[in-house]
């Protein structure tokens, strides 16, 4: 069912948007042809680090799947416990995947843009009010009230790319009066999920001024969340139920949601991560005392990293974005939509500086429309042509159409520092057959 005959649309609007075009910047989606497959991954080598992982007690567990040509491996190892006690970790285990979510959402977006309810670059004002004649400060650790007016109007582009003006600050502790009045409202970028409705979120969204001009700078985050909400408002559902209806229904998705029923509640194994209370850093179980619950429906759902999810089902949706937008007979977007998600879109001076920096992989990454994409292979899985994203509560998932390949590693680790978890580099390298 077309996304237009779910939502409580407004006609007119819809009308207008619809004459404005679908603008899409003209790119081509790469051969499928040409596909080589010269990559031969290692997969007892993989299984081998994982199980020391295991065994030196960096990880409890994980599940991670490798999906190359036509073959799908699925492995495991650990349990649920860091003391290797609890259930085994399974093909079926769900895990909370943090940011690995956006990527989601970038697709659900372009579905919107393709029937016409969005476009990517007019302004959101209309669905979006609290975005409207922003005032932007005139540095980023300057005070809240020494500010100027926007010298742009924020668009949906602007939301996928990260560059709407507002977002991570890599400063730490919090020293900027933007980040502690982010962290204030409760919408800085955390480990803990927004804890607030949709409409909330805007209001303390729209009482800040912007750290810098739509379209300027590279501002982790945020704006899938604010995405997210958009999407809520142009067609009057929930994110949770068009996702459903959208892609993980059609798709086969059973498992994935932004929360986990009780039925399923046994699958999911605690979240560790580390406890910064004590004089060393040790770890700790992530709970509902930690603002971490994923037992229960959320306040908002997080188009940035509110999902929960298997491999199985995150390969279903990998496997539908690496076919240009189909699978199984089924078209979810067109293949021209596809290759604008998954195409740089950020410039040179997006990418640099102290609060991009880290998100561009050395160099090696850009950003599409919600997912990150490879300029160079700077990292094990940034192969040419590959895009995906990695998850802060220690999840990864890249495809990478050119040599054929879909990989995707889930655990309940969160990452303790900026620098790629020593799993996911094993993971990776294996993938890749790296020595």
């Amino acid at each position: 069912m077309p996304i237009s005959e779910r939502g409580k649309i407004d006609r007119t609007r819809r009308a207008l948007l619809t004459s404005a075009g679908v603008l899409l910047a003209s790119s081509s989606l790469p051969s499928r042809s040409n596909t080589m497959h010269t990559v031969t991954p290692d997969l007892a080598a993989l299984q081998h680090s994982m199980n020391a992982r295991v065994d030196t007690g960096e990880i409890a567990g994980a599940t991670w799947l490798v999906h190359h040509g036509e073959r799908t491996h699925v492995a495991s190892a650990g349990t649920f416990e860091m003391n290797g006690s609890g259930a085994p970790m399974e093909r079926d285990t769900i895990f909370r995947v943090a940011s690995i979510t956006k990527p989601v959402t970038g697709a659900l977006a372009m579905m919107l843009v393709e029937e016409g309810l969005l476009t990517l670059d007019r302004p959101v004002d209309d669905f979006l009010p609290e975005l409207a004649n922003r005032r932007v400060l005139k540095r980023i650790d300057g005070p809240l009230d020494d500010t100027v007016p926007a010298n742009r109007p924020v668009t949906l582009r602007h939301l996928l790319t990260m560059t709407f003006g507002l977002g991570a600050i890599m400063v730490f502790p919090d020293a900027y009066p933007i980040q502690k009045a982010m962290r204030k409202a409760g919408i800085a970028p955390s480990w803990v999920l927004p804890k607030m409705s949709p409409d909330q979120y805007m209001q303390q969204l729209a009482a800040l001024p912007l750290a810098a001009h739509p379209g300027e700078k590279f501002l982790y985050n945020n704006g899938l969340d604010v995405a997210g909400i958009l999407i809520e408002r142009v067609t009057g559902e929930r994110l949770s139920t068009l996702m459903k209806a959208c892609l993980f229904e059609p798709l086969g998705m059973k498992d994935t949601a932004f929360f986990v029923p009780p039925e399923k509640q046994h699958r999911l194994p605690p979240l560790y991560g580390p406890d910064f209370t004590g004089g060393a850093m040790e770890i700790k179980t992530y709970g509902p005392e930690d603002g971490i619950d994923f037992s229960v429906p959320p306040p908002l759902d997080s188009g940035a990293g509110g999902l929960a999810t298997t491999v199985d089902d995150y390969l279903a949706f990998c496997r539908m974005m690496m076919n240009g937008g189909e699978l199984n007979g089924r078209r979810y977007l067109k293949a021209e939509s596809v290759a604008e998600m998954t195409r740089d879109q950020l410039t040179p001076h997006q990418k640099t500086g102290p609060h991009a920096d880290m998100f561009m992989e050395d160099g090696g990454a850009g950003w599409g429309l919600g997912v990150s994409v490879s300029v160079k292979r700077t990292r094990p899985w940034l192969a040419p042509g590959s895009f995906g994203w990695n998850g802060g509560y220690g999840t990864t998932a890249y495809t990478d159409p050119e040599n054929g390949i879909i990989g995707i590693f889930l655990s309940q680790q969160m990452m303790t520092s900026p620098e790629p978890p020593a799993t996911y580099m094993d993971f990776w390298s294996k993938v890749y057959g790296d020595t």
